[in-house]
């Protein structure tokens, strides 16, 4: 098997699980993941994360011109900013995903660091999690926006639309825009309550203990 087949694969049965786990919905979000060769694959435009054929996915070249496949998703550009900015990057994950997109929502979140930091797994898989303001989907400021954090956050949240995330390999991308999302949830459920998250120490401790 090819890698280009295998990264189709993934992308689909990361597409369904998502989509099955209510992590999407309809036609909303996208993944993509980088090719060896230094092309991209990407989900297509209004195609559903549950039902996704490998075989339509749509395929970019190195320089990022659209090659075969269906017609890319709108929102190409979110991926390509997160790509041009962290080399290191095999794969982005952008989601309407209901807990997350709420905070995005929230009035008196801090826009430099949107979550606290309440477990120790939102440290290591999510980091420091900035706050892109709100532009139209398809604007391209918004792009502009995302590019001038992804150097140094490979997650961040768009105000009222939701989360981008990008991830060594398809796996930790996937993982790392769940435990934001699940973060986002017990964050919403403390809402009232007083919250004891990590010290300062503690985060320190976490990041200089796994290197991120």
């Amino acid at each position: 098997m090819s890698d280009e087949t295998r990264l189709r694969d993934q992308i689909c049965a990361i597409g369904r699980s998502l989509f099955d786990r209510g992590l999407t919905a309809g036609s909303s979000g996208n993944i993509s993941a980088r090719l060896p060769d230094g092309g991209w694959l990407m989900t297509p435009t209004n195609a559903s994360l549950g039902a996704l054929d490998p075989a339509r996915i749509s395929l970019f070249d190195e320089d990022g011109n659209f090659v075969s496949g269906d017609k890319p998703t709108k929102e190409s550009f979110l991926h390509f900013a997160m790509y041009d900015q962290r080399r290191e990057a095999g794969a982005v994950i952008h989601l309407h995903s209901t807990h997350s997109t709420a905070v995005s929502i929230l009035r008196d979140i801090d826009p430099e660091d949107v979550l606290p930091p309440l477990t120790a797994y939102h440290v290591m898989r999510v980091g420091k999690l900035p706050l892109v303001p709100y532009y139209a989907p398809g604007d391209p400021e918004l792009a502009e926006a995302v590019r001038s954090l992804a150097s140094a956050h490979h997650s961040v949240l768009l105000a009222n639309h939701g989360p981008v995330v990008a991830g060594t390999s398809l796996s930790n991308a996937q993982y790392a825009a769940e435990e934001l999302e699940e973060t986002s949830k017990l964050f919403l459920a403390l809402q009232g309550h007083a919250i004891r998250p990590l010290t300062p120490a503690q985060v320190a401790d976490l990041r200089e203990r796994f290197n991120l």
